[in-house]
């Protein structure tokens, strides 16, 4: 009877115990599904609130907002591309006027000695200061990136040299560079003038 009875109040007991927890589970779920429609309804709400707000707006206003500010921004871009076109014209038309101003000091000199030269006594004085004001004029292109083409005793090079005639000779071998006529030079490495020749050749060859 004893036994029985312990039976009965275990099994009144289980029974409590999990209703407990169905009555916890059902308050969890209800939560969850409350919480869940909560959510729904705020965003149905704000999405309520934004269709609400964009129909209010001025779209017209607005595209012409956006419009005038299109026009002034391709209009600051077409100035800016203007400003920059000038300066660099700029530069360009002024690009030689550092080397320009070096140059001057030596046509100032060149004048001064033409305008003594009938008055010189001594030629050969007249004659040395023409020739350091040219090799002083030199120095100044040298510095910027001018080089003179070696050309007289040095073999023909159709790169930098240019042949006018031939020279028969047995001084040299031939296709050896027998006259400078007139001086070459090469800006940074470039030819910018060859210098103009004449070449050996061996006689009876």
């Amino acid at each position: 009877m004893d036994k029985e009875v312990e039976e009965k109040k275990q099994d009144e007991a289980i029974k409590v115990e999990f209703s407990d927890k169905a009555k916890k589970l059902r308050e969890l779920k209800g939560k969850k599904e409350g919480g869940v429609r909560e959510k729904t309804k705020t965003k149905h709400a704000e999405h309520a609130e934004q269709k609400k707000g964009d129909e209010g707006k001025d779209w017209e206003k607005e595209y012409r907002e956006l419009y005038d500010k299109f026009v002034r921004l391709h209009a600051e871009f077409e100035n800016f591309k203007k400003r920059m076109m000038k300066d660099k014209q700029e530069a360009i038309k002024f690009a030689n006027q550092a080397l320009i101003q070096e140059i001057l000091p030596f046509v100032d000199n060149l004048e001064r000695s033409l305008e003594h030269a009938g008055e010189a006594k001594n030629i050969e004085a007249l004659k040395e200061g023409v020739e350091m004001t040219i090799q002083h004029f030199l120095k100044v292109l040298e510095k910027s990136g001018l080089e003179a083409i070696k050309a007289e005793g040095e073999p023909f090079d159709p790169n930098v040299h240019e042949a006018i005639m031939q020279v028969e000779t047995d001084e040299m071998e031939s296709n050896m560079v027998v006259e400078e006529l007139q001086k070459g030079y090469k800006l940074h490495g470039r030819v910018i003038r060859p210098a103009t020749v004449t070449v050996s050749k061996k006689k009876g060859s």
